[in-house]
C-alpha cells in the first residue's frame, strides 16, 4: 500500500495566509522525511480555503523535497481553461523531475461556481471536455480541437513539452457516477473521497467502477483505486487517542449544525466504528485499513496532512507513529504497484 498526506489549505483565520501556505510547504518537508510517497494539495476556490492554486504550491513544495510524489486533490477542471491547466502542470512536471500526479474532478462549492460562471447543468460536461483537451495537449505536440466551452485550436502547441508521457491522472469522486464513468471509459484509475459517509456507498461506487471498466473493455482485474480517510491520530495508547481527539470531532459536528448539515455519526465512538476515521493505536489502525481494503480494494489512501485541531506536537507524533509502526505492515501485508521513480 501507498501512503499520501493531503491538504485543502483550511484557512482557520488563526494565521496569516503567508504563515498557513509555509506551513504547508513545511508539512510536506516533514512527510517526505518520515516516509510518506505522495503529498497533494486540493483546489478550492472558496471560502474557508486558500488553496486556489495548486502548481504554485507544489512548485514550491517540489523546490524544497526531492522524492515525494505530488498529487492535485482535485483538480478542478470544469472551472479551468484546459490550456492554462496544462501550461501550469507541464511545468510543474519539469520541475520537480517528473513527480506530478493529477487527481481530476469537477469540484463542489457553490461560491466557486458562481466565481466561475459553472452551472449545475453544464459542470460535468465541463469535466469531460477539460479532461479530454487537457490529455490530448499532454500528449499530441500540436493539437487540432473544437468544444463547446473555450475557442477552437489549429494545430495549437502548448509549451512547455512535458517531462512525463503518458501523465497517469486519477479521477476523484465522493458520490458521483459520472466521474466513475469517464475515468472507466478511459481505463484510468479513481481515487475515492471516502469521507463523509460509512464504506457502503464509496463501496459501490468502486463496484460500479469496476463494472464500468469491463465494460469499456478495460481488464477490470488490474483496477486501480485510492481512498481517502476522514481523520487521523494515533497513540498508543488507543484511549489517550479518543480523548485527545474527541473535542476535535465534536468541534466538527457543531460545524455542521450550524451550516444546517445533520451529522452522519453521533458521536466519536460511532465515527470510529462506522466512517474512515483512524483514531486509536497503531493495531487498531491496521485492523482497520484491513477491513476497508476488503471493502474498497484500494493500492493508496491518504491521511490528512494537517494538525486540524492537534497540536504541532500531536500531530507530527502521529505521522511518524504512523510511518513507523502501521505503514511497514500495510506495505508488506497489501500489494501496491510502485510510483514512478523521479527523474534527477
Amino acid at each position: 500500500m501507498k501512503f499520501l498526506a493531503i491538504t485543502l489549505i483550511v484557512d482557520r483565520g488563526t494565521k496569516s495566509p503567508r504563515e498557513r501556505l509555509r506551513e504547508v510547504v513545511d508539512n510536506a518537508v516533514f512527510a517526505e522525511q518520515v516516509g510518506f510517497d505522495g503529498f497533494g494539495v486540493g483546489e478550492r476556490h472558496e471560502r474557508p480555503f486558500i488553496s486556489s492554486s495548486p502548481p504554485v504550491v507544489l512548485s514550491h513544495i517540489a523546490a524544497r523535497t526531492a522524492t515525494i510524489r505530488l498529487f492535485t486533490a482535485v483538480t478542478t477542471l470544469s472551472l479551468l481553461d484546459p490550456v492554462r491547466a496544462f501550461e501550469d502542470y507541464s511545468t510543474l512536471d519539469n520541475l520537480s523531475g517528473g513527480r506530478l500526479e493529477l487527481i481530476v474532478g469537477k469540484g463542489n462549492g457553490a461560491a466557486q461556481a458562481k466565481l466561475f460562471h459553472v452551472t449545475a447543468q453544464d459542470q460535468w460536461e465541463r469535466n469531460r471536455e477539460g479532461y479530454e483537451l487537457f490529455t490530448r495537449l499532454w500528449r499530441e505536440e500540436k493539437v487540432t480541437w473544437s468544444g463547446r466551452f473555450r475557442p477552437s485550436l489549429e494545430e495549437a502547441e502548448a509549451l512547455p513539452r512535458p517531462l512525463q508521457q503518458p501523465i497517469r491522472i486519477w479521477h476523484g469522486s465522493a458520490t458521483s457516477r459520472a466521474s466513475v464513468d469517464l475515468a472507466a471509459s478511459y481505463g484510468d484509475p479513481l481515487f475515492s473521497a471516502n469521507v463523509t459517509n460509512p464504506v457502503e456507498p464509496y463501496e459501490e461506487l468502486v463496484a460500479y467502477y469496476r463494472e464500468r471498466l469491463a465494460f469499456h473493455g478495460h481488464d477490470a482485474s488490474k483496477a486501480l483505486v485510492g481512498a481517502g480517510s476522514a481523520g487521523l491520530y494515533m497513540h498508543r495508547d488507543s484511549q489517550k487517542a479518543v480523548d485527545t481527539y474527541r473535542p476535535i470531532f465534536e468541534s466538527r459536528q457543531e460545524l455542521f449544525r450550524r451550516a444546517g448539515v445533520q451529522p452522519v455519526f453521533h458521536s466519536i465512538e460511532d465515527a470510529i466504528e462506522r466512517s474512515s476515521l483512524l483514531v486509536g493505536s497503531p493495531q487498531q489502525i491496521i485492523d482497520k485499513v484491513h477491513r476497508y481494503h476488503d471493502r474498497l480494494g484500494h493500492e493508496v489512501m491518504h491521511v490528512q496532512a494537517d494538525a486540524d485541531g492537534l497540536s504541532d506536537k500531536e500531530h507530527r507524533a502521529s505521522l511518524e507513529l504512523f510511518q513507523s509502526e502501521v505503514a511497514p505492515v500495510l506495505r508488506r501485508e497489501i500489494s501496491s504497484r510502485p510510483f514512478p521513480a523521479p527523474e534527477v
